[in-house]
């Protein structure tokens, strides 16, 4: 089966796996309800005020002044709470959604979350599995190996001596993150505009909600993450031998718990580990960069968020963790991408430009004249470039990616996400092995893959229907030429031009000339309107004034300060 093919089926049958999981109302155990009893009583208390609470640390911020800058829009889910700074980092990694100024600010967002209480972690798997402990585990740490806002992982044996690791979710945070996201939902009208100080970037409040309440309850149903560990297992690993990813223990996984094979071991940027177990970090990066590249170009499905914390080195092997986003990309979006990429080193512009369109889609505010500018300065920054090597594929990405916004056309998300995705993945193998160019090894699969699929007669039949269109038309230009010519003579020559790049100040001067002719309109209807009190015209006011004179009177005034408030 074709790769193309191979992908969209397997994409599929993982989108419809977890789309068919079916989410229940958190039930609670007897021992849960005693052990939470406090908590659920102050939870209980704090939502008759929670409304109040949240205008009031809005009002705080001054969002309905200009709007929240990124700085303030941090602030604020922090002092928002826990609930919400999860909500700000899922954010932060979103640059399809905010612009990248409020990523990177979102990104200094920290958690400082309380451990679980073992009992009640303990309560959970319970409640969970349906067996004790002791049933499960032949040994259970209640010391966390981690804790955030949403859950925390504990190490255990199990009874035939596998070692594992449970993610355990906190009982009370689905709940209340779904009522939180009600509220937000009744506030996005006040926050609807977030202001933008470099973008220029006006952002829909209410759409970006919608998005991350549907990232978030994933994030709350573990058997989301559960399904993309074992994709990952079974389609992006490979040779096990050199990569490997944990193994998902089915029995003991729900919507609530997540149990998987534990890795022993520690993070990719701990150095001096490295170093005291005699690693090869070139041959480790390389290690990783391979199997990123075969994730990206050949599965179509690539680890989303491969940060430090989420590459693990165990017995020498790294280890990827942590399934909770990844992304998709398709055999046509990597042939733009390739477009794009030849566009930038052949220095054309045109191509470019036809590349960014095709990559994402214009709208009515796309001015392809423009958008051809920025394209010539974009490749007149990197003229000098011979090879992906002698640029920064990175910077050169996110200027891409700037450009489109700039002349309003919008990225799809999975191109947002891959972007992210690989900077993440750059910055990790520039500690490990700065030697290593990642760029490189993409561009080099990219070219084998172009080879691959080239087909000698394809490409000539295309060439040559080319050359006979450009053939058929240049044939007609002596006929249009000629014909041009005797209109001219007889002086019926039509010319139709286009303006573009006008429509902004075009706007703002009918907007301005609209309210001025409404303002002259009710200083006209004031004057008549006075006039009219004058004379004698029935029904009449107890004042002895006329009751049309008076009326206009009231409508002129009212419609000279509407007209005058629009031409501010």
């Amino acid at each position: 089966m074709p790769r193309n093919e191979k992908t969209e089926k397997i994409v599929s049958e993982i989108k419809d796996k977890t789309e068919k999981i079916k989410r229940r109302t958190a039930e609670m155990s007897e021992e849960l309800k005693r052990l939470l009893k406090d908590e659920i009583d102050a939870l209980n208390q704090k939502e008759k005020h929670r409304s109040a609470e949240m205008l009031a640390i809005f009002a705080k911020h001054n969002f309905y002044v200009n709007g929240f800058t990124p700085a303030e829009l941090r602030t604020t889910l922090e002092d928002l709470g826990p609930t919400y700074v999860k909500i700000g980092q899922i954010m932060s990694s979103r640059v399809d959604l905010l612009p990248q100024s409020y990523c990177k600010e979102l990104e200094k967002l920290r958690q400082n979350v309380s451990p679980l209480d073992p009992a009640v972690a303990r309560a959970v798997i319970e409640q969970e599995t349906g067996k004790k402990i002791d049933e499960i585990y032949s040994e259970f740490r209640d010391e966390p190996l981690g804790s955030a806002s949403i859950g925390q992982a504990h190490y255990g044996v199990l009874k035939d001596g596998t070692r594992v690791v449970t993610k355990v979710q906190r009982p009370l945070v689905a709940d209340m993150m779904r009522k939180d996201f009600a509220m937000l939902h009744k506030f996005a009208d006040l926050v609807n505009v977030v202001g933008e100080e470099s973008d220029g970037k006006v952002i829909d409040f209410r759409s970006v909600i919608t998005e991350l309440e549907r990232v978030t309850n994933d994030e709350l149903d573990f058997r989301v993450e559960a399904e993309n560990t074992k994709f990952f297992k079974e389609n992006c690993i490979g040779d096990g031998e050199l990569i490997s990813c944990p193994t998902v223990i089915d029995g003991l996984t729900t919507e609530r718990i997540f149990t998987m094979t534990y890795v022993d071991g520690y993070s990719i940027a701990d150095s001096e580990k490295l170093a005291v177990d005699g690693c090869d970090t070139d041959e480790l990066g390389r290690v990783i960069v391979e199997n990123y590249v075969h994730q990206v170009l050949d599965v179509g499905t690539f680890h989303a968020d491969p940060h430090q914390g989420n590459i693990m080195v165990s017995g020498g092997k790294p280890y990827w963790i942590d399934f909770g986003m990844i992304g998709h990309i398709t055999d046509k979006d990597i042939d733009k991408i390739q477009t794009a990429v030849k566009a930038m080193l052949g220095k054309d512009a045109d191509a470019l430009v036809n590349a960014v369109t095709d990559l994402g889609a214009a709208s009515d505010q796309t001015d392809r004249a423009a958008l051809t500018l920025d394209a010539e300065a974009f490749i007149e920054k990197y003229m000098n470039a011979k090879s992906v090597s002698d640029v920064n594929m990175t910077e050169a990405f996110n200027e891409v990616m700037g450009l489109a916004a700039k002349n309003h056309v919008s990225m799809p998300g999975r191109f947002t996400v891959l972007a992210r995705s690989v900077t993440t993945i750059e910055g990790v193998i520039e500690q490990l092995c700065p030697e290593l160019n990642i760029f490189d090894l993409l561009y080099l699969k990219m070219k084998e893959r172009m080879l691959k699929n080239f087909d000698l007669r394809t490409e000539a039949v295309k060439k040559g229907k080319e050359i006979l269109e450009a053939g058929k038309k240049a044939a007609k230009i002596p006929a249009l030429a000629s014909e041009a010519l005797n209109n001219a003579v007889k002086g019926k020559l039509k010319m139709n031009m286009e303006l573009t790049g006008y429509e902004k100040p075009l706007d703002r001067i009918g907007h301005f000339l609209r309210y001025t002719v409404l303002t002259l309109v009710a200083c006209v209807l004031f004057i008549g309107s006075c006039m009219l009190c004058s004379a004698d015209i029935k029904p009449i006011l107890p004042n002895g004034m006329p009751l049309l004179g008076v009326a206009g009177i009231v409508f002129s005034i009212a419609l000279a300060i509407f007209s005058i408030k629009k031409l501010k």
